[in-house]
């Protein structure tokens, strides 16, 4: 480190999403972090092989790579920024946000255990409890998204809390303070997936959550040109996520990394305009005669609404909300749209709109879509960086053709 500032855990997340915790010298005394394409990394002689063998044994680090599956330079640089602006001990990065779920799940279940996931979690979080958990043994409940609903359904041997925080795509926001508090009590590990909140809006680090997963292919990375995910928590909890990931492989690419490191350089710019945005239009569909219904944690009329504004910076810019009719209204209107991409995702430079039930259930049977919230007028927006005032004209005229 050329330079060791004075306290720089008390940098803003913008600050700390450009230097991390300080500076960390670069090859070439590049700006950037260099991109370092290799699958391996040598060593001058046998007697450096044993070296490093014996210190590694010992878990003392003289040279930090060895081998692409275990990591490389870009992805090093990268974590030890997200750690930064998440306010945890050590990040670990994935090749994608599920592989981040599903590895985060498989370390720290145990055999006969019980996990417990709120309802209203993305479709393949919960694919992967109903089909793959059983096989392994672990018994699951899947519950509202509420404290005391998660409370409830603690079993003796409960061992992981599982959930979303805002969550996809009700927005509903937990109590992330009673949950904990429920949690250390009973000695069980809390997992929040904090994707559409992002560190920007919250840290459940801070609240006293064990480990914090991101989709980083959304916010983090900001652009819609990347894959990965990013689990967050103590050095300990890292340690074990580390070696899993090692062994599994789900390590994401330095150009990945780079991705995404470039990305988080905009990441406070970018989640200041998508916090106005996303009130801004929420503000507007709730008003317009051809909405019924708008969820948007940043409105007075969301049922987490006081959660939120006690607990988060700012609201994002996902919000769901229903067109009055059926399928054929809401078909319409994001035929219509001009400015929003029909596609999955969220968190990045371009809008993208979704039919719910038509992009993430479609093969779901009808009545458990229905009974799941997946009704045919249900809408997600995901705003972009256009102009607010461009979002809002083609939402409107939009709905002027229904």
């Amino acid at each position: 480190m050329s330079k060791k500032p004075s306290d720089p855990k008390k940098w803003h997340p913008s600050t700390l999403a450009i230097h991390g915790l300080g500076r960390v010298p670069h090859a070439h005394y590049a700006v950037s972090t260099p991109i370092v394409h290799t699958s391996n990394y040598y060593f001058d002689t046998a007697d450096e092989v044993e070296e490093f063998m014996r210190a590694k044994g010992q878990g003392k680090v003289i040279r930090e790579h060895e081998y692409a599956r275990y990591g490389n330079p870009t992805q090093q640089e990268t974590e030890r920024k997200l750690a930064a602006i998440e306010g945890a001990e050590r990040a670990v990065l994935y090749s994608s946000g599920m592989a981040s779920v599903l590895l985060v799940i498989m370390t720290f279940m145990k055999r006969e255990g019980h996990i417990i996931f709120t309802g209203d979690c993305y479709r393949q979080t919960r694919d992967f409890a109903v089909n793959f958990l059983g096989k392994f043994g672990i018994e699951y409940s899947i519950v509202d998204p509420t404290a005391e609903a998660i409370e409830q359904a603690i079993k003796p041997n409960t061992n992981i809390i599982f959930t979303e925080s805002p969550t996809n795509p009700y927005l509903r926001v937990l109590d992330i303070p009673a949950i904990v508090k429920v949690a250390r009590e009973r000695n069980i590990m809390t997992i929040i997936d904090a994707t559409l909140a992002t560190p920007f809006n919250i840290k459940p680090v801070e609240l006293g959550v064990d480990v914090v997963i991101h989709s980083a292919t959304k916010y983090l990375g900001g652009h819609n040109d990347l894959m990965a995910g990013v689990a967050l928590g103590s050095s300990a909890l890292m340690t074990d996520l580390y070696k899993m990931q090692r062994m599994i492989g789900a390590t994401p690419g330095p150009l990945t990394c780079f991705l995404l490191e470039r990305g988080l350089k905009t990441f406070g710019m970018r989640m200041e305009h998508h916090n106005r945005a996303g009130l801004a239009v929420a503000q507007m569909l709730e008003a317009h005669p051809k909405i019924e219904k708008v969820w948007y944690p940043g409105l007075p009329s969301h049922p987490d609404h006081k959660t939120a504004t006690e607990q988060m910076k700012g609201f994002g810019s996902v919000i769901s909300f229903l067109v009055k009719g059926g399928n054929t209204e809401t078909r319409k209107f994001i035929d219509a749209l001009e400015l929003f991409l029909i596609t999955p995702s969220l968190g990045g430079s371009e809008s993208l709109v979704t039919q719910m039930w038509a992009m993430s259930f479609f093969d779901y049977p009808e009545e458990y879509r229905k009974n799941i919230g997946m009704v045919d007028n249900l809408v997600r927006l995901a705003l972009g960086l256009e102009d607010v005032d461009d979002l809002i004209t083609d939402l409107k005229q939009a709905l002027d053709q229904i």
